[in-house]
């Protein structure tokens, strides 16, 4: 059953005692008022927004592994107002605070919001090509709202001149747009140029144009402190109908800080050799483009229209970490149970794969694991080697974890840190460590929404954060994250660390265990929360189904470390008529590896090296050397007829001492 939600708002004071009684269900009274932000506004454009299809000619269909248009398509950027999850949160936010979703809207639906249709703030007015997401024209339209006359093209001195109410800085959703069809970009395009009208801009070659939407605050709340921010800040709602006092991002509640992370990271403050971890023609990284948008060599046209090849060309296909929703996208373009046909993108589905494909590969490039033991006690070090914190970004339902299983000879399951159930999406949290952030109403915020205090989804009344144990980047300083309203909460990390530790005990009897490191997009709780806490419309049912027939947002491996405490037998496939190799590791360096099957069972069967997991008759393979680093591998080709058998296999360590392998079992496909 859903808690009632009393708002008894200070603003209400004044209302008549007998009137406060329907204040069940209302939102807080909240404005779009509440919202408004610097920069350019609905109705500065004296042209719209292109759909981004009318890019599509010159700037796609001729190389997808390059081209701008096939990458973006299927990126979240260009799926940004289609994403269930999104649909989901701003019903509930409009729930929570009237004209809250104006804030959403901007960087969700910038052609929309900027063309006036992003009124009413719950979206609905939204329709056709506002469904285009962060589109080729926004982005290539955006104005640094940092004039530099050595730097940024002579005209925009005059755009920003023209505004009522200029940005002082990036951030929050604060775009400034040429109001003509300008289409900026790095790169010179030549005095020949004729297709469109464009200007050379720096600027979309640096993190500041990134910071615009990635560093989100809430304009309702004012920051309450010192002229720097603290941890101690607290953060109290405004006077209501009426924009923030100093439109300033420090002075309002930070829901995320991605780009100040980076900002504040060694990657900030200069370029640092990744040795092309990253992907790309960089192997030295710096701004968020280096890593979201690496570098390739192409065109970045059609042939025949002029382009020249490069090697800096950037790639559009916007790496994040998105591991399901832009394939719930393509259900969603077929079903059409949360937009209409003129709003579905009808991308196909490889491309939204591959950009599930790109972000997988984005998280794998995150972070290292390093495992070490000690007697029966190891430790596992996560290393972040991401430009910001690991996890970053949108803080709810996104989160981090550690697994470690334990087996023993046999194979056998004994002993899981950090236990996820495929079927239930449900996490054994208390056995390991989560990185998460963990943000929600204070006692103040809480008397006027009616929302108890503490650790919450309501995205629109958070007001504090209560926990964040998310690893910083390299180049950590607790000062300066402080400063910008990112300081860890709750746990202490020191400066310059960009890893975490954590200690376990190795259960008696363990032959070997596995950690692995996983990131998941979409908790259960918070899906449920969004399908449970909507009483506005179904989109977060909708968003739930969509969460449920992909999968329920599996986790993705980023790291994986086997540990063995003895030989460990491992083959690498059992397929009839292939070849399989049989590799024996942690051995003794010149030592002699034995390998034996049995097609009777599992033993135990008494032997000179002891019992071992195979019944009599087995056959005893050719030996093998263990080599300087304790391996040992024989290749061995399966019958064709074996299809169907089961095959038992074991190793044996030959030299000093006689040691056994864990045991295998398969059966042969």
């Amino acid at each position: 059953m859903k808690a009632p939600r009393i708002f008894l708002a200070l603003a209400l004071a004044m209302v008549p005692t007998a009137l406060l009684a329907v204040a069940t269900w209302m939102p807080m009274p909240t404005t779009v008022n509440d919202y408004e932000l610097p920069g350019s506004q609905p109705g500065d454009l004296q042209v719209d927004i292109e759909p981004s299809n009318r890019c599509s000619s010159c700037h796609g269909f001729y190389d997808e592994e390059i081209e701008a248009h096939s990458n973006w398509a299927g990126s979240m950027m260009a799926q940004s107002m289609r994403d269930p999850v999104f649909h989901a949160a701003l019903a509930i936010s409009e729930q929570d605070s009237t004209g809250s979703g104006d804030l959403c809207l901007r960087c969700h639906a910038p052609k929309g919001w900027l063309e006036g249709r992003a009124t009413p703030s719950d979206g609905s007015a939204l329709t056709g090509m506002d469904f285009d997401g962060i589109n080729c024209n926004f982005c290539h339209r955006m104005v640094d709202p940092a004039f530099d006359p050595l730097e940024n093209p002579a005209v925009d001195q005059s755009i920003l001149a023209s505004l009522s109410n200029p940005p002082s800085e990036a951030g929050g959703g604060m775009f400034v747009v040429d109001p003509l069809d300008r289409r900026r970009g790095p790169f010179d395009l030549g005095g020949n140029f004729w297709w469109h009208d464009w200007e050379q801009s720096p600027f979309h070659q640096e993190s500041n144009l990134c910071a615009t939407c990635h560093d989100v605050s809430n304009p309702a709340f004012t920051r309450s402190g010192g002229a720097i921010p603290a941890s101690t800040d607290s953060y109290d709602l405004n006077a209501l109908d009426r924009p923030h006092p100093t439109a300033k991002k420090t002075d309002m509640f930070p829901n995320e800080r991605t780009y100040s992370e980076w900002e504040q990271s060694s990657f900030g403050s200069g370029g640092v050799d990744m040795g092309g971890r990253y992907g790309g023609n960089k192997t030295v990284v710096s701004t968020c483009q280096d890593c979201h948008m690496p570098d390739l060599s192409g065109e970045g046209a059609a042939p025949g229209l002029g382009a020249i090849w490069r090697d800096d060309l950037p790639d559009h296909g916007f790496a994040g970490v998105n591991s399901w929703v832009p394939l719930a996208i393509h259900d969603l373009d077929l079903s059409l149970t949360l937009y209409g046909s003129s709003e579905a993108s009808y991308v196909p589905e490889y491309l939204l794969q591959k950009s599930v494909d790109r972000n997988i590969a984005l998280l794998q490039s995150a972070s290292d694991l390093l495992v070490t033991t000690q007697g029966n006690q190891a430790t596992a070090r996560i290393t972040n080697e991401a430009g910001h914190k690991l996890p970053s970004g949108y803080t709810e339902g996104r989160r981090m974890w550690m697994n470690v299983r334990f087996f023993n000879r046999q194979g056998a399951l004994i002993h899981e840190l950090g236990a996820y159930n495929t079927a239930t999406a449900e996490l054994d949290a208390a056995s390991t460590k989560v990185y998460e952030a963990h943000i929600g109403p204070d006692a103040n915020m809480a008397a006027l929404s009616g929302h108890p205090a503490g650790p919450s989804f309501h995205f629109a009344f958070s007001n504090k954060i209560y926990f964040d144990n998310r690893i910083p980047p390299r180049g950590f300083n607790h000062a300066n994250f402080e400063a910008v309203q990112a300081a860890p909460v709750g746990v202490t990390y020191a400066d310059g660390q960009n890893w975490d530790e954590t200690s376990f005990s190795i259960p008696i009897g363990t032959s070997w265990m596995e950690t692995r490191v996983y990131h998941q997009t979409t908790t259960k709780e918070y899906i449920e929360f969004l399908r449970d806490e909507n009483i506005t419309n179904q989109t977060g049912q909708i968003a739930y189904d969509a969460w449920e027939l992909r999968g329920k947002s599996a986790p993705v491996e980023m790291d994986f470390v086997g540990t063995y405490f003895e030989p460990h037998l491992s083959v690498t496939t059992f397929v009839a008529g292939q070849t399989t190799q049989l590799k024996l590791q942690s051995a003794l360096p010149g030592a002699t590896a034995l390998f034996a099957y049995s097609l009777s069972g599992p033993g135990p069967t008494f032997t000179p090296y002891g019992w071992v997991d195979l019944d009599a008759p087995f056959q005893i393979l050719p030996l093998s050397p263990i080599n300087a680093d304790g391996i040992a591998e024989l290749s061995q080709t399966i019958p064709p007829r074996a299809a169907g058998v089961m095959v038992y296999l074991q190793a044996a360590e030959v030299g000093v001492q006689k040691r056994l392998s864990n045991s295998f079992a398969a059966v042969i496909q």
